[in-house]
């Protein structure tokens, strides 16, 4: 299933005041990417990291994504916090709905919502949580994409709802045989060049080799790496000239999928 074109997603604006996760500072990243995860101040965030991040994709052209968590600053909103669907909506929706304003504030839109972490992780195995989620989504941003894993509970939603989804391949973390990343709380610092390699073949054959040495295909139309993993810079670099190399472009994902997908609005 080799592609023409393909869109770079980065977790972005995850810091807290004076407080920095990993070793690339935002405005190294941005240029490099074509869409921006932007914490929304539970797992990490606040509002004038907000502001700045925002004002910096809307500088350079990058799509603006909700990237709500848990609420577990010292945690980065990697632990699983116990809440009914509900109660768990509202933490997204007011999470969301922060981020927007400031998308408003720059004459910006909001392109899509991405989840965080074990929320993420959470939401890809849980229907109930899945579902009201779209409910929001179809209310508040119906045009916004979803960003998920392939053969998620997130996916399975959002196509019921017609909620527009977009796909993610991630790039820094490892795959199981059910098609499901790795969770991890500490990536450590990854080969760039094996980054770049596993990426290219993707792209080219939709097909990853698993933790057990299985290849399986993934299909997705955007590609994830985390601003907090350890020589992020050199990664998105690496990466995106093995894709040129490849006469593979870096486009935005409402041109990638204008055809099926719905511009956000």
């Amino acid at each position: 299933m080799e592609r023409e074109a393909i869109d770079i997603n980065c977790d972005m604006g995850e810091a807290y005041g004076r407080w920095h996760i990993g070793d690339t500072d935002d405005t190294m990243l941005m240029p490099l990417i074509s869409s921006a995860n932007i914490a929304t101040g539970f797992h990490a965030g606040d509002p004038n990291l907000m502001d700045q991040t925002v004002r910096l994709a809307v500088e350079l052209g990058v799509g603006i994504g909700a990237h709500p968590g848990y609420r577990d600053l010292q945690g980065f909103g990697r632990r699983k916090i116990h809440g009914t669907p509900k109660e768990l909506l509202n933490d997204i929706v007011y999470q969301v709905g922060a981020l927007r304003e400031y998308t408003r504030r720059h004459g910006a839109i909001l392109q899509h919502v991405k989840p965080h972490g074990a929320l993420y992780m959470e939401m890809a195995v849980n229907q109930e949580l899945s579902e009201i989620f779209m409910t929001y989504m179809q209310k508040a941003a119906p045009n916004a994409f979803v960003f998920c894993m392939a053969g998620s509970a997130t996916e399975k939603a959002a196509i019921e709802a017609g909620q527009p989804v977009v796909r993610e391949f991630y790039a820094d973390r490892d795959y199981d045989d059910n098609g499901s990343i790795v969770f991890t709380r500490d990536a450590g610092r990854p080969d760039p060049n094996r980054i770049a390699e596993k990426v290219v073949r993707a792209c080219r054959e939709g097909i990853v080799t698993t933790v057990t040495g299985n290849d399986i295909a993934v299909p997705f139309e955007s590609i994830c790496f985390h601003s907090d993993t350890l020589g992020a810079l050199d990664i998105v670099q690496t990466m995106r000239e093995s894709l040129q190399k490849a006469d593979i472009r870096i486009s935005p994902i409402s041109e990638i999928a204008s055809d099926t997908i719905r511009r956000a609005v």
